[in-house]
């Protein structure tokens, strides 16, 4: 029995490991797997069919997930700021 888990190429691969972080697919979020915000929507339901799992922090971020504000608040932060030093399209 395995893990199915999401790689950088936002394509599902099996893993004899279990994944080190948890998203949501619509979303499109990931954070620890212990976050309170995670574990309140799973305990309301409906989070979790929209589940997925990352091996590490980097196949999240390459696969266009953003970090959960909650759960990793410093990666959120720095996140934010990168995006709002975008240049804008007018």
């Amino acid at each position: 029995m395995g893990w199915i888990l999401i790689g950088p190429d936002g394509r599902p691969y099996r893993s004899a490991a279990a994944g080190a972080f948890a998203g949501h697919r619509r979303n499109k979020l990931y954070g620890r797997l212990d976050c309170r915000a995670a574990l309140a929507a799973i305990a309301r339901g409906g989070y979790v069919r929209y589940r997925v799992f990352f091996a590490d922090e980097a196949s999240a971020v390459a696969g266009g997930y953003r970090p959960c504000a909650v759960c990793m608040p410093d990666a959120y932060a720095a996140w934010k700021a990168a995006g709002s030093s975008l240049p804008t399209m007018k």
